[in-house]
């Protein structure tokens, strides 16, 4: 690392922030991400990490659900949507969905993550059946489903306020909302990518719209195509805000853009040293969240698991049945075993802990389990 003496005092400006455990400004995001080698950049992640996290890594036994791939939309980067009448195209029917949640119930899975296209020529209501259908099947079940995007649609396609939207889909089953469909806030990135979609002001005002209902949230950053770092920092502040004002974030997944099958395959992949530079960022930069997510899916499970020292403190789960990223050219398993998973953290020196969608213990006997105490940030140490 090659820096000029102002900009030495720079990062020791920053390293004394971190170590004191103070917020990082954009500027000085910029300057990391640009600057500063991964190592340094590793380092100062880790003293968060575990000052929140201690040794712990987390995961949960989940399985997929993407009940259509047919979407309405044409993002670039999208490889997994298909047209009506494509031969990719398929839709899920109700007895389609019982047998994946039959096969959650079997397995133990203590969460469903429901995410899809926007299908045109299908209500309101079918959407709402999916989550219903879900809840009526395996009750204990916590469904963690539809990202701004979709609520976005759905109030268009219903000509109700988002927030109603919201309210029928909890009263249905809803019992949270992962953080896809943020991509990048800024507007001279996201027009180019997914200029059709719902912008980012309308993905912040859902997931503001949902705390206050009282859903917990994920948020998440697609990185690794036409961004900047001024850009991915902007992303990452916009959340930090959203966050000081609701509290409703529990995990940031920065998720790498997979050019294969996409409309942007000109675009060389995110190496795995990018990769864990976006997680050492995003965690010095998101004072706010509790957790940091390496989602070994897209980032493979070697990458996932040296995440681990730079940053993350969770690997999400068993995750059966994903198919958005493996049609972009993920060559990661379709889903890993928990001991798979007590594997990978152990060697990286963590101490795998399952959890819930909502941070709190699982008690396990087999297939049976029980939710136990929330996991405190701060008595992991």
């Amino acid at each position: 690392m090659n820096l000029n003496q102002n900009e030495q005092e720079q990062l020791e400006t920053i390293t004394r922030k971190v170590e004191a455990g103070e917020r990082i400004s954009f500027d000085e995001g910029v300057f990391l991400d640009e600057k500063v080698d991964i190592l340094t950049l590793g380092g100062l992640a880790n003293q968060v990490r575990e000052r929140k996290n201690g040794n712990f890594a987390f995961y949960n036994t989940n399985i997929h659900l993407n009940p259509t791939n047919v979407c309405v939309y044409r993002c670039k980067f999208c490889a997994f949507r298909a047209d009506l009448k494509s031969d990719r195209g398929y839709t899920f029917t109700e007895e389609m969905i019982r047998e994946r949640v039959q096969e959650a119930r079997a397995t133990g899975a203590t969460e469903i993550h429901v995410v899809g296209g926007l299908h045109h020529q299908k209500k309101f209501d079918w959407y709402l059946d999916v989550v219903r259908t879900i809840h009526d099947e395996y009750p204990e079940l916590h469904i963690k489903a539809w990202t701004p995007v979709e609520i976005n649609w759905f109030s268009f396609m219903t000509k109700k306020p988002t927030r109603w939207v919201l309210e029928q889909m909890m009263e249905a089953g809803l019992s949270s909302m992962p953080g896809g469909g943020a991509e990048i806030f800024h507007p001279e990135v996201r027009e180019q990518i997914c200029e059709h979609k719902a912008d980012a002001q309308s993905w912040i005002d859902i997931h503001r719209e949902a705390h206050n209902l009282g859903l917990r949230s994920n948020a998440t950053i697609l990185y690794g195509h036409y961004e900047q770092a001024k850009h991915r920092v902007d992303h990452l502040c916009r959340l930090r805000e959203l966050q000081d004002e609701t509290g409703g974030f529990q995990t940031f997944i920065p998720l790498a853009f997979h050019p294969e099958n996409t409309g942007m395959s000109e675009i060389p992949k995110a190496s795995g040293l990018t990769d864990l530079k976006m997680i050492a960022l995003s965690r010095i930069m998101l004072d706010n969240f509790d957790h940091i997510k390496a989602y070994w899916i897209m980032l493979g499970e070697k990458t996932a698991q040296t995440a681990l020292s730079f940053g993350a403190d969770d690997l999400d789960g068993t995750v059966v049945h994903e198919l958005i990223y493996h049609d972009a050219g993920a060559k990661t398993p379709e889903g890993l075993t928990v001991e798979q998973l007590h594997r990978l953290i152990k060697e990286a020196g963590r101490i795998p802990v399952e959890r819930d969608t909502l941070y709190r213990h699982i008690v396990r006997d087999g297939a049976a389990w029980s939710v136990g105490e929330p996991i405190l940030a701060s008595s992991a140490s």
